[in-house]
């Protein structure tokens, strides 16, 4: 299960309003960055046939079925500092970050080459 926070939810809602046919949130993962992994985030306008749908505080959100056991406990936050906001993910599955928490490792891709 995914957790948006409330002020994740809210941002996410407000960019949402400003899409003109996006309905959903697309959370993934691919391959890349300097631990293996990389999130992805991103707005939909329909569902894949393998997508799994959720609906969490509010935001319809669809993941990929080759993202979904890696993001199984994922908690999306938004956080607003003097230089800006941005979406943060804390992902209980990462047994590696980035310094820059854009990227990831997990046990499962623990082999993968590291491109810092």
């Amino acid at each position: 299960m995914i957790t948006i926070t409330d002020a994740a939810a809210s941002q996410v809602k407000e960019m949402l309003a400003s899409e003109e046919d996006a309905k959903f949130l697309r959370v993934g993962v691919q391959g890349g960055g300097c631990t293996g992994l990389s999130y992805g985030m991103g707005f939909a306008m329909e569902a894949e046939e393998d997508d799994q749908q959720l609906s969490i505080n509010g935001i319809d959100l669809v993941v990929d079925k080759e993202s979904a056991p890696m993001l199984d406990g994922v908690t999306i936050d938004y956080k607003q500092n003097m230089m800006g906001g941005g979406f943060t993910l804390d992902n209980p599955n990462a047994i590696a970050n980035c310094g820059c928490g854009a990227s990831f490792r997990t046990a499962t891709n623990a082999g993968a080459p590291e491109n810092c």
